[in-house]
């Protein structure tokens, strides 16, 4: 028992009119312009078939008379055919000129989408791929050298309380005010606000 599902598929009805229809269809190479009305000879062949409707076969036969390889062929002295293969009289120029200039407007259309698409997929590109432009950052000048200052080691008995004093913390001496002196402890507070107790030699004047 033969199938009665509907083809719905347009792809698949234009195999099927290839396979039903050679001469009429062809599925490859140039093809032959067809008999004007030819949708009803389809229509009454296919009467019987379950496979097909009206509306789909309308649709395939659409696909297939806008396809660039069918305008191609609409070209003087072309006959038109049947479904049989049978030649049914040559194409009016008014037919070829509507062609071409459909196959003209479709390719047009066709190569716009072709640079839009190529200009989209360039704009959205990774940033990494593209080489960032470095910048030569200014140049700073190199900050100037302190003044090498002449320190000498503080006396215990000349120190007194409210001196503006040095005190070697670390590599450079840090500047003070004294507090407090108790025999050879003697207590800063630094310009910094922190008081530190240190002995009497790392005091500089």
């Amino acid at each position: 028992m033969e199938s009665t599902e509907k083809l719905t598929d347009t792809n698949a009805i234009l195999a099927y009119l290839y396979e039903t229809f050679p001469l009429c269809f062809i599925a490859e190479g140039e093809t032959k312009p067809l008999k004007i009305g030819l949708f009803q000879d389809l229509a009454e062949r296919l009467a019987d078939d379950s496979k097909v409707s009206k509306t789909q076969l309308r649709i395939a036969l659409r696909r297939y008379t806008s396809s660039w390889r069918y305008l191609k062929g609409v070209k003087a002295g072309a006959q038109r055919i049947d479904l049989d293969g049978n030649p049914c009289g040559e194409l009016e120029q008014e037919h070829i000129d509507h062609a071409q200039a459909t196959l003209k407007e479709s390719q047009d259309r066709a190569k716009a989408k072709r640079a839009e698409k190529a200009a989209k997929s360039e704009g959205q590109a990774p940033k990494a791929t593209k080489k960032p432009v470095k910048k030569n950052p200014p140049k700073r000048k190199p900050a100037a050298a302190p003044k090498a200052v002449n320190l000498t080691p503080a006396v215990l008995n000349e120190l007194k309380p409210n001196q503006r004093v040095n005190v070697k913390l670390g590599k450079a001496p840090v500047k003070g005010v004294i507090l407090d002196i108790k025999k050879q402890d003697v207590q800063v507070q630094l310009d910094s606000g922190l008081t530190v107790k240190v002995r009497v030699e790392h005091i500089l004047l």
